[in-house]
């Protein structure tokens, strides 16, 4: 399967303003682009990019004063496949997980997971563990927030998800992964595309989405608690603690959003 990828950002600076962009492909999915994958500006800015800590592709520009416009549009190749669900497997006991596995079970920014534990073990604690809690986790998530683009509130922690019931795509991701952790599995935000496909079209603009990954049976699974099945055509952007390690944009300075779009289609032969 072919997928058509992109976005178009325009922000709006009061005067020159540094500013990071995570607005590329994760470079795990390189090998699958089929056109480049280049940010574009206008005015032509120069630009220069750099691995983060956890491995994502950030930009670096100067943008002067007035209105600048950022855009991608790309076609990547899939397998088609909707997402792998883990096998009936216990979690992984600690002493046997990797290294770089460690980072993800401890409380971060938004995934407050300390507040959260004393919860989690009365709720799931007489699970077996592994494959059966995340679903668990899962579907409680997905049972518990109620999605509206208007309840958006970037200061949002998964504490705060589990007490209000409300929320975005992020915030379904920050209580399921914090949750996770109090369970002792490894879980990891993530951020990209994800179109309609195989699905119903969502009535809302197209948006960047966010999930969560869980660390099970030597590997990392797509858990996402928004939509709760698994979806088609997922293109991962970023991966990180949780939203703060893979925001979009970060200005130093101001820079106020003007225009946001995003397009992820199944692409059609010959078009």
């Amino acid at each position: 399967m072919l997928i058509e990828a992109g976005f178009e950002m325009a922000f709006e600076c009061p005067a020159q303003t540094p500013m990071l962009l995570q607005l590329n492909v994760h470079p795990s999915r390189d090998a699958d682009l089929i056109t480049p994958d280049r940010i574009a500006s206008d005015p032509p800015l120069p630009m220069r990019a750099y691995l983060d800590l956890f491995g994502n592709r950030v930009t670096r520009v100067e943008v002067p004063a007035g209105l600048v416009t950022f855009s991608n549009r790309f076609v990547i190749q899939d397998s088609g496949l909707p997402d792998e669900a883990p096998p009936d497997v216990r979690t992984t006991p600690i002493a046997d997980l990797p290294d770089d596995a460690l980072l993800f079970l401890v409380s971060s920014r938004y995934c407050d997971s300390d507040k959260l534990a004393d919860f989690a073990w009365s709720r799931f604690g007489k699970r077996s563990g592994g494959a059966w809690c995340v679903r668990a986790i899962s579907h409680f998530v997905h049972a518990k927030i109620r999605f509206n683009y208007m309840d958006a509130r970037s200061t949002r922690a998964a504490s705060d998800s589990m007490h209000e019931g409300i929320g975005v795509c992020r915030d379904f991701a920050h209580l399921a992964i914090a949750l996770c952790r109090c369970m002792n599995i490894p879980a990891r935000y993530c951020t990209g595309y994800l179109g309609d496909i195989g699905v119903p079209p969502d009535i809302n603009p197209g948006d960047f989405s966010a999930w969560g990954e869980v660390f099970l049976d030597g590997r990392w699974y797509t858990m996402d608690a928004r939509h709760n099945h698994p979806r088609i055509g997922r293109i991962v952007m970023g991966r990180g603690r949780d939203a703060a390690d893979v925001a979009m944009s970060t200005a130093f300075g101001v820079a106020n959003l003007k225009r946001f779009v995003v397009v992820t289609d199944e692409k059609v032969e010959g078009r």
